[in-house]
């Protein structure tokens, strides 16, 4: 039996509200750093932040906290 498993855990309330700002301009504090830019694209395991026009996709479980800019 080699079947591989595949988990991904996504917080649904930090995935709502992510939502609810879609299109706003946030900071993001990662365990590697700070963003700042345009939150595009919200998905259950990451997201889609732009910066001057380049798109930087976060690992959810990689953000530590979330701040409008």
């Amino acid at each position: 039996m080699n079947e591989s498993i595949f988990y991904s855990l996504y917080d649904p309330y930090v995935y709502q509200t992510l939502q609810s700002v879609t299109g706003s301009q946030l900071v993001v504090e990662t365990t590697k750093g700070t963003l700042r830019g345009t939150l595009t694209t919200v998905m259950p395991d990451h997201i889609v932040v732009e910066i001057d026009g380049t798109p930087f996709f976060i690992r959810t479980q990689q953000i530590v906290w979330v701040s409008p800019s």
